[in-house]
């Protein structure tokens, strides 16, 4: 059964009605471009086959009911109390969403909600921008502002992130999740965000490879990076990194220690990679897109010290498979995912090979997915 046929059913049985409406957010996996966001700079997020669902109906008074699939459990609270701290963590993504509507002056009624996707949790897919997007999705239908614009609804998502969850997060995630295009990577200027779409060539495929080795550390790790990014383009004299050059940053290397230098040389050469890499895209030259792709994983773990043994082993692996153009590590880093762009008639053989091959090298079972670029959020009356 499809995850959205499961959300109906759920639905059904737990409220003994039909809903009336369904939204839908995908996950995203980011192709390259990894934590230039917060620096103005470029990043190429492609929204994937894997989503989450919000199965709804509308009720009279101003109480929510929200049941979660993935979770097990449900929650109900009302519109005036969606920040409170006795309510299961797992509801704060969404209730943030309601949260910024509200505060947004938007008239959000009581409703009756089943919430459920197959993005996997913690593993770097942006499960928490597409429940945040969904909500957003569902409460400006119930509002009568369905038509806003996708991007005002993924900068809505980074709002309820940045105010409501207390996270600094860029802008990507929830881009990628409103605004992704069919067979079409996005490419996001996270300076003016302006978008363009990318075509994905013919006969590749992404394929997501989840470590299984849940992500550490990301959380204060991220902040010291984005600290040490700031500190950098400081002593630099530019607004963000995403203005320095080479020869700018060794220009500045005696004011700069080891390690702020090395941050910046990843965020430089990374926004150089993901022009380069949209080029190479265009032009159908995968292997020159493949090769970026293995640059990319060698400054993250080096440069940016974002990697761990489980997403350098996988890359590895990936990269020694006849047929894959390129893998490296993808999302915040210290576990999680990594991404490969493999031939299509290779992809069968490189996930036979890659998996058993992991696991004997780190006694974990990686759970691999073979995708295609897909399209963005939205919502239906049923």
């Amino acid at each position: 059964m499809s995850v959205r046929d499961n959300v109906l059913n759920k639905f059904r049985e737990h409220f003994k009605a039909e809903p009336t409406l369904l939204a839908r957010a995908p996950g995203r996996v980011n192709l390259i471009g990894e934590h230039t966001d917060y620096n103005d700079g470029f990043v190429l997020p492609a929204a994937i086959d894997r989503a989450v669902y919000v199965a709804a109906r509308p009720r009279a008074d101003w109480m929510i009911t929200l049941v979660s699939v993935d979770f097990k459990a449900h929650a109900s609270f009302d519109v005036d109390h969606l920040d409170d701290p006795d309510l299961p963590p797992w509801s704060k993504y969404p209730r943030g969403a309601l949260w910024w509507l509200l505060q947004e002056g938007y008239d959000v009624p009581g409703f009756d909600a089943v919430i459920g996707g197959n993005i996997p949790l913690g593993s770097g897919l942006s499960s928490s921008a597409a429940v945040e997007v969904v909500m957003l999705e569902l409460g400006l239908m119930m509002t009568g502002y369905a038509d806003m614009p996708q991007v005002d609804k993924a900068l809505a998502g980074v709002e309820v992130e940045h105010q409501f969850i207390g996270m600094p997060c860029g802008v990507m995630d929830q881009m990628a999740s409103a605004m992704g295009v069919p067979g079409h990577a996005l490419l996001i200027d996270c300076r003016s965000l302006e978008t363009q779409e990318v075509p994905m060539p013919d006969g590749v495929s992404i394929v997501i490879m989840d470590t299984a080795k849940r992500r550490g550390l990301v959380d204060s790790e991220y902040a010291l990076r984005r600290e040490q990014c700031e500190i950098a383009s400081e002593r630099l004299g530019v607004a963000a990194l995403r203005d320095a050059t080479i020869p700018q940053l060794e220009g500045a290397k005696n004011r700069l220690e080891d390690v702020l230098y090395r941050r910046a040389r990843h965020i430089i050469t990374e926004n150089t990679r993901v022009l380069a890499t949209v080029a190479a895209l265009r032009t159908g030259k995968l292997a020159e897109a493949g090769q970026l792709l293995r640059q990319s994983h060698i400054s993250l773990r080096d440069d940016y010290q974002v990697s761990c043994t489980e997403l350098d082993v996988i890359s590895e692996i990936a990269n020694a498979q006849p047929g894959c153009y390129g893998a490296r590590m993808t999302g915040a880093g210290f576990g999680g995912c990594a991404v490969a762009l493999v031939e299509n008639s290779a992809v069968e053989a490189f996930v036979q090979a890659v998996v058993p091959a992991y696991t004997a090298r780190t006694g974990l079972k990686p759970e691999l997915y073979v995708t295609q670029a897909c399209a963005g959020s939205g919502v239906e009356k049923l």
